[in-house]
């Protein structure tokens, strides 16, 4: 068999055909688990529950393969089963390229008419797993005989794998970051059409579906064309203001919506700050650690890499360095020029004492040299596991590593009012390194009552001094009252709070079962 190889039926395949078979096979595969993490990186966005994403994503998909293999049994052709194997490969095919253009798309339309996410969600994938299962038994029959269906099966196999890895690596690496979800969507489709049609070409037994395809590639090409700027009007409706600014980054969405004088930020639909009142939240979150050290000179600041603590920060005349460690850089590219938050932060991260790390907190704090008089931690609430380790013992005892002798750490703990087992929690954990902690809150319209934590090594004594500045929201009588936590934002005293581990990551269940999941 050195230059053709048999397969069912009797009827034989040359090299070429094989070879195409298989790279259809790996390039599908490839599609098809680009498709399915789109579908989990959407639903996260849309839906905020990334864990339930994930786990409803791939579970629906693992069973749907397997349903679709079991499907593939009844292909059978009677007289001419290489055809009719070969005729439904081929289906599969055509079948997947509108999935991949309209699935991320019908997400977002089902997401803004308020309609059930979850649902479309499962239907999507199913369908998608339905077809990558059949696809592996199809293609396995096609290349058998009973003398090397092993050969057949372990080749099959080994590029399906491989085809899937690829996928795997290339959507968060380079088609999310480059491209964007629907983008990638409108690539993706043609994809399946392209191998529909080297199919076509060099199986004669498959020429009668040229027709189709010529039907299609005009369609392709003009939902591929629309796609984009329908998901972009979809997605504007999910904002109150216009739209100025969108961009999909390796980790998350951005969007700068503004109305007159109201600049607003989401990260993955969420509102980071709203410039009408995000003086008292970035004012709060810094002043009082810089006030109560008695002379700041290194500070860290972790997350905030839209510039606007930096901002504040850079208030103080004492201050010779501030490192930022941000995760995403495109997000400090945006910070640094777009016109409006540049304008906003006042150019912040293009002072001279401010040096600028990309990468994970949680890995990079182990490797900055010296040590820091105030470490100020603005990260996103913590509604997921992955965020949920920035706040956990493991993490903040790394900090302590990087704190000075009389160093002042200061962490955003969230909403007291809304969710106050997240403050309670972040307390505990900070008590777990032996860490005195004062709580605090301040009103912030956009979101209500948010929450502080401070804390620092046992012993200190802590005067505030003096503020170097007048601030719009805080002054030194504000400082001087600010530890005073009301009653209502603490949690009853009967409810039992655990410290935030990376091996039991409480403080995601205590943000997500808030007092407004439950209205």
């Amino acid at each position: 068999m050195s230059t053709t190889e048999q397969c069912a039926g009797g009827s034989t395949l040359t090299p070429l055909q094989v070879r195409v078979l298989l790279a259809t096979a790996a390039l599908s595969s490839s599609v098809g688990l680009v498709l399915e993490l789109m579908l989990v990186t959407q639903a996260s966005y849309l839906l905020g529950d990334a864990a339930l994403a994930t786990g409803v994503v791939i579970g629906s998909f693992l069973a749907a393969m397997g349903l679709g293999a079991w499907l593939s049994q009844f292909i059978t052709g009677g007289a001419q089963p290489q055809q009719a194997l070969l005729r439904s490969f081929l289906l599969v095919e055509l079948c997947l390229a509108p999935l991949c253009l309209l699935a991320p798309l019908a997400l977002f339309a089902l997401f803004s008419a308020d309609g059930p996410v979850w649902l479309g969600l499962v239907v999507f994938t199913l369908l998608v797993g339905v077809l990558g299962g059949m696809e592996v038994p199809l293609l396995t029959r096609l290349l058998e005989t009973q003398q090397h269906l092993r050969k057949a099966l372990a080749r099959v196999l080994a590029l399906d794998y491989f085809g899937a890895l690829v996928g795997s690596l290339l959507f968060p690496l380079l088609l999310l970051p480059w491209f964007g979800l629907l983008p990638t969507a409108a690539l993706l489709a043609l994809i399946p059409l392209a191998n529909s049609a080297l199919i076509c070409w060099l199986f004669p037994v498959c020429r009668r579906w040229r027709w189709p395809l010529t039907i299609a590639w005009p369609l392709a090409a003009l939902g591929a064309s629309l796609v984009v700027p329908l998901g972009d009007r979809i997605e504007d409706s999910l904002y109150d203001d216009p739209v100025v600014g969108r961009q999909q980054t390796r980790h998350q969405r951005i969007v700068l919506t503004r109305r007159s004088n109201d600049l607003r930020l989401f990260l993955d639909g969420n509102l980071q700050f709203s410039s009408l009142d995000e003086y008292r939240y970035h004012e709060a979150l810094v002043h009082p650690a810089l006030a109560l050290h008695p002379r700041p000179r290194r500070v860290l600041v972790l997350g905030a890499g839209d510039g606007l603590a930096v901002r504040e920060v850079l208030r103080w005349p004492s201050i010779t360095r501030i490192d930022l460690v941000e995760l995403d850089g495109e997000m400090l590219r945006l910070a640094r020029r777009h016109p409006l938050l540049r304008r906003l932060n006042g150019g912040s991260l293009d002072n001279p004492r401010v040096h600028l790390h990309v990468g994970d907190a949680f890995q990079l704090v182990r490797h900055l040299e010296g040590r820091f008089d105030v470490v100020i931690a603005d990260f996103p609430d913590p509604a997921t596991a992955p965020l949920a380790r920035l706040y956990s013992v493991t993490f903040y005892g790394r900090l302590l590593g990087r704190l000075a002798p009389d160093g002042l750490l200061v962490t955003q703990a969230s909403t007291p009012f809304f969710a106050p087992k997240v403050m309670a929690s972040i307390r505990a954990t900070l008590a777990e390194l032996h860490l005195q902690n004062r709580p605090y809150s301040v009103d912030v319209p956009s979101f209500g009552p948010w929450g502080f934590v401070l804390a620092h090594r046992p012993g200190l004594s802590l005067n505030a001094r003096a503020l170097p500045f007048r601030g719009r929201w805080i002054d030194d009588a504000q400082l001087q009252r600010l530890f005073s936590l009301p009653r209502d934002l603490q949690p009853p005293a009967n409810q039992t709070v655990l410290p935030n581990r990376l091996s039991r990551p409480v403080l995601a269940d205590y943000q997500r079962q808030g007092i407004w999941r439950q209205n």
